[in-house]
């Protein structure tokens, strides 16, 4: 999502205007420190560990083993050939009256032994099996015999019933690739886009890099692979996300939708009360582990290490750097509301409010008369601010108005309550598209507290949105939550009749707390400053949201196609019809197949993307061969994402590489040159994870329209598309207004218009309209039909459809 934006400013936060900043220590000292924090998180959920570690046995395994021990025992056999009795030649000798004690004692040590010694095995054989990725490289329908096999034997030592986090002890360590394997793709992705003089002399750059540095770096970097659960994500977060100086807002930050074309009631207190209590559900799922871990093709699990931080998380403000709070619970949500904060609990002494009880709480906040205090409407903007500035400001805040900021950052999340409707309208369906994802992502630039590991937007049409702050996790696990959260509170706990949630009020409930802020003097002029810059950066954003509606997924498969290629391919056709040229496209990829992995980038833009793009735009091109340039760079596209998620990308072993040369004060003008570069286009799909919640067939406005991300630079797009059902895609797109290079709604055009023309090539695409534009072609004008045959505010089922 929003992380292309903070990988290539993460330069500039190494900086400052006394020049380059030192990475403090030496190298050893850092790969010691990476050692430390990851075997502190293992202790800090220790007995989660345990309950987990043990998998795929369970604790009665062991009291099965025990007890099968001393039946024998009993039955005078020996199954330990002799080792409980030497065991019991150790123990202490505490009388004749003891003896059989002692025996117990000894069978229970080695039940313990041999039970761990078990696990230790299943844990090293699962690993091995799990490092094996050659299922990910063949097509699923022409299967090897050697991954029939793997999938068999992973069936077998995999277990049953797991729960989020059984698999963490079982994955396989990011490997480090090969660094000339490294910079040979670097060099072949950057061909496209580079001139032959360009491209000679950054390979220059990268043979003086092996000749010179690459050796000693590779080797530092392997050995913190050996030593830290993850070779690079730490450093990702710390050098990407923490040490960045900019705003979150736009750099950081990125959005997610409602439903696009139905809103279950139109009151704003009964949506936000049962949003937030089937967030709170899904909170209290994931503290009990009952939530599955996420499986590809239903057999390989996926690192679940960033659910850890989606509640009770604050991302604190750092003048060098910011680092994340994050609390083992929280009882309350902090509450926005017309320039006025509110603590609003969420438990009684009977355990988690029902909807109807957080309904009345929501509404007794909409109806509460007072105003403002002076300063205090616009106090959120600080969060929007630059955050050295945001960091000093906080040290005042943190002295003056302890308790109310506490209870902000405290807060399980943050809920704004906008005084204002949003979503898609029937009068102007593309603009109100357009205003609804830049409210989400900017707002009116002091009613989110961006702080927070994300905001709970509801407003007062009942359309709600989400804001997700980006360094504790990537977009898959705010996704799954909001998945969660939609199909909960829409289908399992619904609404009256009369638009209400279901159940009573509680009158003896008490009145959410208004919180105080004793504003000193030297703020005011801080966040006057924090809210001009916050407006200033708002109104440059020009965001443009369009669903697709003239084929999905289904008929991108029976082309026999990845739906995800299909429409990076379209995207390079329509940026070069855009730009008329060719540019490095940054597209998020996860590494969750590895421990603690997150994200890799994987470079569209090939060669045999090119080629196909251009023989697009030459008249003199048939169509068989066009089609044939486009299976090409499908399948290269393919590769390379594959090979991403295997750990063998080029962007985030590059990273690596630069920081550890930072720590070790090496120059690389190769790794300096690869750092600087931009991303003019920057793309990322948001995978629908749980389908099984939604029943699109019955149901198919009940899916989640995506969300969207800022530019990753001022002259560049960011683009992110979800795939809606099996016969819509929503496009986000986003760029800055004041570039005169770009346009969200000229974009927009051009991606209809590529995924057009590119269908018209499959005989099941021919009557799809062929339009060719060329470079730079002005916008035809609004899309109409995209809502037609659809209910804008239609209630939802009262039943559930699942």
């Amino acid at each position: 999502m929003a992380e292309a934006h903070q990988a290539v400013n993460f330069m500039p936060s190494l900086t400052s205007d006394r020049g380059e900043v030192e990475l403090s220590g030496p190298m050893w000292q850092e790969i010691y420190l990476s050692g430390l924090r990851s075997w502190k998180r293992h202790l800090l959920r220790f007995w989660n560990d345990f309950l987990t570690g043990v998998f795929p046995a369970t604790p009665l395994s062991w009291l099965f083993l025990f007890s099968a021990i001393q039946l024998a025992w009993f039955l005078q056999l020996d199954p330990s050939l002799g080792l409980m009795e030497k065991i019991k030649e150790l123990l202490p000798d505490w009388g004749g009256q003891h003896h059989r004690l002692r025996g117990v004692l000894a069978a229970a040590l080695f039940a313990s032994c041999l039970w761990g010694a078990l696990i230790f095995t299943l844990h090293v054989a699962l690993r091995l099996l799990l490092s094996y990725h050659g299922w990910l490289l063949e097509p699923h329908e022409a299967m090897s015999s050697t991954t029939k096999t793997w999938l068999a034997l992973v069936r077998i030592f995999s277990g049953r019933h797991p729960v989020l986090f059984s698999y963490q002890r079982s994955l396989p360590r990011q490997p480090v690739p090969s660094v000339q394997d490294t910079v040979r793709k670097y060099l072949e992705s950057v061909r496209p886009v580079l001139s032959d003089e360009d491209f000679d002399w950054t390979t220059g750059l990268a043979q003086e890099f092996l000749k010179l540095q690459a050796s000693l770096l590779q080797w530092y970097l392997w050995l913190k692979s050996w030593w830290a659960s993850n070779y690079v994500s730490d450093w990702w977060e710390e050098f990407v996300y923490l040490r960045s100086r900019n705003s979150l807002m736009v750099n950081s930050n990125y959005y997610m939708m409602d439903f696009l074309y139905v809103t279950p009631t139109p009151l704003q207190a009964a949506r936000a009360g049962n949003a937030v209590h089937a967030l709170l559900l899904y909170r209290h799922r994931l503290n009990r582990q009952e939530i599955p871990p996420n499986l590809l093709m239903g057999m390989r699990p996926l690192c679940s290490a960033q659910y850890e931080k989606i509640f009770n998380t604050t991302r604190v403000p750092g003048v060098q750097k910011d680092y994340i709070r994050h609390l083992q619970d929280s009882r309350h949500v902090a509450v926005f509301h017309r320039g006025r904060f509110f603590r609003v609990g969420t438990h009684s002494q009977n355990g988690l409010l029902s909807p109807r009880a957080l309904e009345q709480q929501f509404q007794r906040i909409l109806d509460d008369p007072s105003p403002a205090c002076p300063h205090e409407e616009h106090l959120a903007a600080l969060t929007a601010a630059p955050r050295g500035m945001w960091a000093q400001v906080r040290k005042s805040l943190k002295t003056q108005a302890t308790q109310a900021l506490e209870a902000v950052e405290g807060a399980a999340f943050f809920v704004s309550l906008d005084a204002e409707p949003a979503g898609l309208t029937r009068e102007d369906p593309a603009a109100s598209l357009d205003a609804y994802a830049h409210t989400l992502l900017v707002g009116r630039g002091h009613d989110r507290w961006f702080d927070k590991s994300f905001t709970l937007i509801v407003f007062s049409n009942g359309k709600l949105g989400l804001s997700v702050e980006h360094s504790w996790a990537d977009c898959p696990i705010s996704g799954h939550m909001w998945e969660f959260t939609l199909a909960t509170e829409c289908f399992q706990l619904g609404y009256s009749a009369d638009g209400h949630c279901k159940g009573r009020p509680d009158p003896t409930l008490p009145q959410p707390q208004r919180l105080q802020w004793d504003l000193p003097e030297q703020v005011h002029l801080s966040i006057s400053l924090a809210l001009r810059g916050a407006e200033t950066l708002s109104s440059n954003v020009d965001c443009h949201v369009f669903p697709f509606s003239h084929f999905g997924k289904s008929f991108i498969k029976r082309c026999h196609l990845s739906p995800d290629s299909f429409v990076q391919m379209a995207l390079q056709l329509a940026h070069f019809r855009d730009r008329g040229q060719f540019c490095l496209t940054y597209e998020s990829a996860m590494t969750r197949l590895f421990l603690e992995g997150r994200t890799e980038t994987v470079r569209s833009c090939t060669r045999e993307a090119c080629d196909f793009v251009r023989a697009m735009e030459d008249q003199e091109k048939t169509d068989p061969q066009c089609l044939a340039l486009f299976r090409v760079a499908v399948e290269k596209h393919q590769a390379l994402l594959k090979a991403a998620m295997c750990g063998q990308g080029v962007d985030r072993h590059l990273f690596a590489l630069y920081i550890v040369s930072r720590f070790l004060h090496v120059q690389s003008p190769f790794l300096a040159q690869v750092h600087s570069e931009q991303w003019p286009l920057s793309t990322s799909q948001i995978p629908v994870q749980q389908t099984h919640l939604f029943d699109v067939h019955n149901y198919p406005d009940y899916v989640s329209s995506g969300g969207g991300f800022g530019p990753a630079n001022d002259h560049g797009y960011g683009v992110s598309y979800i795939f809606m059902g099996d016969d819509m895609i929503t496009f986000h797109i986003s760029s800055k207004k004041s570039s005169t290079k770009t346009d969200s709604h000229r974009l927009g055009q051009h991606i209809e218009d590529a995924l057009l023309d590119v269908a018209s090539l499959f005989q099941a695409g021919q009557r799809l309209k062929r339009r060719r534009r060329g470079p730079g072609d002005e916008d035809s004008g609004h899309r109409r039909g995209f809502i037609s045959n659809k209910t804008v505010d239609s209630k939802a089922p009262r039943t559930s459809p699942l």
